[in-house]
């Protein structure tokens, strides 16, 4: 059986206010399949006649196959704001794979799936499961390759960036790697869909996210150079350009 875990909200934006909206569960993959996927999310929703919600999600820089909420789709990295509206009563089950792990499922170079979102049935060619994390899970673990594939070393390598805020430079990651940068490049553009700077970027951006959410005492100038920015400038550009408000504003209305 797969069990629930504890919730992870990273990249959902202002998630006090979602949560109050829609109910959010994570599942565990089981061991065969959590080599190239990070966890199973679920969503329902149950909102009354009239009201309506909007999510704003910064998505991670994954692929996501979602069922359960419509036609069954594969959605690629997407590098822009993704919001979704929910209305009514709803649920959705998703497959959100590990940074570069869907590659051990497609032919074609992940890139191929930035920025799009494709019918399921015309990526897996097999008959898809019930929307529900024990049927996936048993789906996948029949679907996954059993031998060892060239995306593992960079899923490892992108969770690696993930959790440690020290790795600020491509030139950097490509040291971890033992590669050049141009081959860095070519292998993240392949097996994730972005490059090594995006990824890097994003990561930092959810962290300062979370931060600013928390809301009081937050020392911008310090945390933008804990996070690898030049200056305080530099991550409110960014973050503005990413969440559509300033960090300040963000965390204000956090709050809400």
């Amino acid at each position: 059986m797969v069990e629930p875990v504890d919730r992870d909200t990273r990249g959902i934006l202002y998630p006090a206010a979602g949560l109050r909206r829609f109910a959010l569960t994570r599942h565990e993959p089981s061991p065969a399949v959590a080599r190239f996927v990070d966890r199973y999310w679920e969503v329902l929703w149950d909102l009354p006649p009239g009201e309506r919600h909007e999510q704003h999600v910064l998505v991670h820089p994954v692929a996501n196959v979602v069922l359960g909420d419509g036609p069954a789709a594969v959605h690629g990295v997407r590098t822009r704001l993704f919001t979704r509206v929910l209305e009514g009563r709803g649920r959705a089950l998703g497959i959100m794979f590990r940074p570069g792990g869907f590659r051990a499922l497609v032919r074609a170079p992940m890139v191929s799936l930035t920025d799009r979102v494709v019918p399921a049935a015309d990526v897996f060619r097999t008959e898809l499961p019930e929307p529900t994390a024990e049927a996936v899970d048993a789906w996948l673990r029949d679907l996954v390759p059993g031998d060892t594939q060239p995306c593992e070393d960079t899923v490892r390598l992108a969770e690696r960036v993930a959790g440690d805020w020290s790795i600020r430079r491509v030139d950097e990651v490509a040291g971890l790697a033992g590669t050049t940068v141009r081959t860095l490049q070519r292998r993240f553009v392949d097996h994730v869909g972005i490059g090594p700077k995006w990824l890097i970027r994003r990561y930092r951006l959810y962290d300062a996210a979370e931060m600013a959410a928390r809301g009081t005492g937050v020392h911008w100038a310090r945390l933008a150079s804990d996070l690898g920015y030049c200056d305080q400038a530099h991550l409110v550009r960014d973050f503005t350009a990413s969440v559509g408000t300033s960090p300040a504003a963000y965390a204000r209305n956090s709050c809400v």
